[in-house]
């Protein structure tokens, strides 16, 4: 038992008491044979216990005190008393002082021990958290020593790499990962952090695309690396089939521009030949009859035309989110050009009727056309804004930029003077009309307006 350990602030009165106690009785006691024996030594007691709850005057001043009553009741010769009250007095300061530097270390340590066991119980609780966080993770998590083999490896790794096969650990990344095993040898003096996409092998053979952020540090054993591991072959599959999807239909699009040129073409064409039909003039001339027959296959070629039904490729999507993505597109590529994005669009619960990557496309090319228009004005803003109109939600993407003189064809393929081919805000409203929605543009004392509107979903 440590016998320090008396020295609390709940037991200062009972060691009080207990001195006061001991004092009066060793004063007494001494007293009573004051002509045969001193029994003064025994103040050390009394004094040892107040000394580990006062502070030192106290215990100076009840050293003293003991040493008083000690040379009182004694039956020394008086002519040493000075000196017998000096060397007592500085014997019993001394034990208390002793005393209280025992039990104030003592204290001290108990604190530090405490903070330490507190650390360690935050480290368990930390340690438990991540264990739990790393095995209850659906991303593969694991770690690999700089040899390139497997230290610790969570449920989601074993079902990534080796489902139904013996536990990872022990085993060698090459076998899964070999692009880890290059960056596990790196022998970097400094700790690096990044991400890739590699080329992955489960255990039974079957290839994977993997997506990797890993890390790597130093420890007393040597490097290590860890990473996080996930398979995006479903995702590949279906990024590939959603652009395959899109390229058909801007294809379809582009048809339909080009089939309505066409058929302005073979219109005309078809106009000229029947009326030098009529003439008769050249009638059996070979080279007349080929015209014909040219003209006959541009109105077919006119005849195709995009598929433009309100109910197909349309979905309910929430608009909120998709909206937060174009913020995230368009702020970014606002900071990359210097200008100043002003989005008054708060947060929306409505959910519409859209396809939405066409209605992330169409907001991407207004805002790069916006942008692309104020490079050489001062004051660049865009303003992007939404309203609600009955079952309609329509968000209107405003510039600072010179504006557009004439807006009459301003939707129509193939423009002269265009920035590039000229079928941007053709393809746009195309899009939009697909899944029920629209294109237009708003006239502006300054600048340029373009609302889209989109059906809101009943």
């Amino acid at each position: 038992m440590d016998i320090l350990s008396i020295y609390t602030r709940t037991n200062r009165n009972l060691l009080l008491l207990a001195a006061a106690t001991l004092v009066v009785t060793i004063a007494f006691t001494d007293w009573s044979t004051k002509p045969y024996i001193s029994i003064g030594f025994l103040y050390l007691f009394p004094i040892m216990l107040i000394s580990g709850i006062l502070a030192r005057w106290q215990i100076m001043s009840a050293a003293l005190v003991c040493s008083v009553l000690q040379e009182a009741f004694s039956n020394l010769p008086s002519s040493e008393a000075i000196v017998r009250l000096i060397l007592s007095s500085a014997g019993f300061v001394g034990t208390g002082f002793l005393v209280f530097e025992l039990v104030r270390n003592r204290r001290i340590v108990m604190q530090h021990l405490e903070e330490v066991e507190g650390q360690v119980r935050l480290r368990k609780d930390a340690e438990e958290q991540l264990r739990v966080l790393v095995e209850s993770s659906p991303a593969a998590i694991l770690t690999v020593d700089s040899k390139g083999e497997i230290l610790l490896a969570n449920l989601a790794a074993q079902e990534i790499l080796a489902p139904g096969q013996g536990e990872l650990k022990s085993q060698a990344i090459q076998k899964y990962l070999p692009a880890l095993l290059i960056a596990a040898r790196s022998r970097k003096a400094h700790p690096f952090r990044t991400t890739m996409q590699c080329c992955g092998q489960r255990a039974d053979g079957e290839t994977f695309l993997a997506g990797i952020w890993f890390s790597t540090y130093t420890t007393q054993s040597g490097n290590r690396l860890a990473a996080i591991i996930v398979d995006l072959s479903e995702e590949l599959v279906h990024r590939e089939d959603l652009s395959l999807d899109y390229l058909l239909k801007n294809a379809r699009i582009l048809m339909s521009a080009v089939s309505h040129e066409i058929r302005n073409l073979s219109g005309t064409a078809r106009v000229m030949y029947e009326n030098l039909d009529r003439l008769g003039i050249l009638c059996g001339n070979e080279d007349f009859e080929a015209l014909g027959t040219l003209i006959h296959g541009m109105e077919r070629l006119s005849d195709l035309d995009i598929v433009r039904s309100s109910d197909k490729g349309r979905q309910a999507v929430e608009l909120g989110p998709v909206l937060d993505e174009v913020r995230i597109l368009i702020e970014s590529a606002c900071r990359e050009s210097e200008v100043e994005l002003f989005w008054k669009i708060e947060g929306t619960q409505s959910v519409v009727w859209a396809d939405r990557y066409g209605l992330i496309q169409v907001f991407l090319n207004l805002a790069k056309n916006s942008l692309r228009a104020m490079e050489d004005c001062s004051d660049r803003h865009l303003t992007v804004e939404a309203t609600r109109d009955n079952e309609y939600f329509i968000v209107r993407i405003h510039d600072t930029g010179p504006g557009i003189a004439n807006s009459q064809d301003l939707f129509r393929p193939f423009q002269q003077g265009a920035d590039s081919s000229g079928l941007g805000l053709y393809v746009s409203q195309s899009i939009m009309k697909s899944f029920g929605g629209d294109l237009a543009f708003e006239p502006r004392d300054r600048g340029c307006c373009f609302a889209i509107t989109i059906q809101v979903a009943a």
